[in-house]
């Protein structure tokens, strides 16, 4: 898989023009940049005692679509500067093969023509993945470059469970026999002079004894009187308190914006510092030995829920609804869409709990990489039981998304190292229904100004909003 470092001249191949490499905006990882002191770094101008330099790692295959065909070859360009400058004769540490895999560490040293890293190819559609990190300074700077190869063709390893249907019908029929109970509080400080914000919560599917669940969240409801559109935001995973989509209310339609863990959404942060880092840590595989009990049952069905308590609202317009979330998110507004006929489209950053399955089939799976070997030993997780990977079937976005019905537009990035393209392909790739793909090829798990004012703009588009 992995070749040779081979040293090439200092251009990027780019069609048929050839561009400097300090010149390449597009296509170019740039994932690590700060200052740093140098004991060593020369030249320094003689009137000064010693150089500080903003230090760049840059990663790109040699195609500027980072895509491939099915044995075609990718090389990796690599590239260290400080003050826009090549440094030469710096050791770079590198491994390259596929995305999420283990793969052996190298090292080149950068000459001063640049460096080339020979990426091999792939047989079978997906990912290869290219990490160099360079110390400088007492610093570690990394930077991470992926090529695709025929990823419309990647297809799920996850099974579809025959009574998953039924599984899920129960579930909503479940849920219909509990009482909304809903509670709105107007937050008079979070307001503005066009949007009316709430602190709400309305029962759901879930809870014992004499406290029976509730879903907590954020609603924003455009003040002049009138019928609007609704968008739930589902959220991604963690444990946080929520502000409200105060920008797209604004614009006139109403947002809620909900938590997934039965508790308030707008107390102070310390607290759920601690529900994160203790008893709700790790909750993505709780109770996953039993598919009736574990935690995503109440989550998806809450998401539900959410959409009861929308179009309960008198402000509703009583046709428009639209779910939409990144990483966590974007696998619930999946689900949420497939589970409820009332949803007219969906838009997704980057989702998770996709292809969860991958690992088992020396591929990637999705976030939370439940079912991924030990990255030193190479020993099967202990998640990887028979009972639990059964369960994954009846809530992996896979199965949602091959039940989807309505419009849909996703956005992520090749370099997503918490929810690998691998994975996300292997549901987007099942979708049968109307759907658009953005990429943003050089993010990881994180988005850029341009993909999120495409994405809200589709978004109002879909709603009729300006």
């Amino acid at each position: 898989m992995v070749g040779r470092c081979v040293a090439h001249r200092g251009v990027l191949f780019t069609g048929a023009m050839k561009l400097p490499l300090s010149a390449v905006s597009l296509g170019v990882a740039l994932l690590a940049f700060a200052p740093v002191a140098f004991a060593t770094l020369t030249p320094v101008p003689t009137h000064a005692q010693a150089r500080v330099a903003a230090v760049q790692v840059r990663v790109a295959p040699d195609r500027p679509d980072w895509t491939y065909a099915l044995g075609e070859p990718v090389r990796f360009r690599v590239a260290v500067t400080a003050d826009q400058h090549l440094l030469t004769g710096t050791t770079v540490t590198y491994r390259v093969g596929p995305e999420m895999m283990p793969a052996p560490e190298r090292t080149a040293t950068l000459p001063a023509e640049g460096l080339v890293i020979d990426g091999g190819t792939l047989s079978q559609p997906g990912f290869i993945r290219c990490a160099v990190t360079v110390d400088i300074g007492g610093k570690t700077y990394r930077a991470v470059a992926t090529a695709g190869f025929a990823p419309e063709q990647i297809q799920p390893t996850q099974k579809d469970p025959a009574d998953f249907d039924a599984f899920w019908r129960a579930g909503l029929d479940e849920l219909a026999k509990i009482p909304l109970e809903a509670r709105q509080t107007l937050l008079p400080d979070a307001s503005t002079d066009t949007v009316n914000v709430y602190h709400v919560s309305f029962r759901t599917w879930g809870g014992g004894g004499r406290t029976p669940a509730r879903v907590y969240g954020i609603l924003c409801v455009p003040k002049a009187p009138g019928r609007y559109p609704a968008v739930l935001n589902v959220p991604g995973a963690g444990v946080r308190p929520y502000a409200g989509m105060k920008d797209l209310a604004a614009r006139g339609i109403i947002t809620l914006q909900i938590g997934i863990h039965g508790i308030p959404v707008n107390l102070p942060q310390e607290l759920y510092d601690q529900l994160g880092s203790g008893a709700l840590n790790g909750y993505p595989t709780f109770h996953l030995e039993n598919r009736d009990t574990y935690y995503y049952r109440r989550v998806y069905l809450g998401c539900v829920r959410a959409n009861d308590f929308l179009v309960s609202l008198p402000e509703f317009d009583g046709r428009n609804l639209l779910v939409t979330g990144g990483s966590q998110g974007g696998h619930l507004s999946i689900v949420t869409a497939a589970l409820d006929p009332r949803v007219q489209a969906l838009a997704a950053y980057y989702p998770a709990y996709s292809d969860v399955t991958g690992y088992l089939h020396g591929r990637a799976g999705g976030w939370p990489h439940m079912m991924r070997p030990d990255v030193r030993t190479g020993a099967p997780s202990a998640h990887a039981t028979p009972e639990k990977i059964a369960v994954t079937g009846y809530y992996d976005a896979v199965n949602f998304a091959r039940r989807l019905k309505v419009p849909s537009h996703f956005a992520w990035g090749y370099n997503d190292e918490v929810c690998p393209p691998t994975s996300m392909y292997a549901a987007y790739n099942v979708i049968t229904a109307p759907k658009q793909l953005t990429l943003a090829l050089e993010t990881g798990h994180n988005t850029v100004p341009e993909e999120t004012d495409l994405i809200t703009a589709w978004i109002a588009a879909r709603v009729g909003v300006k």
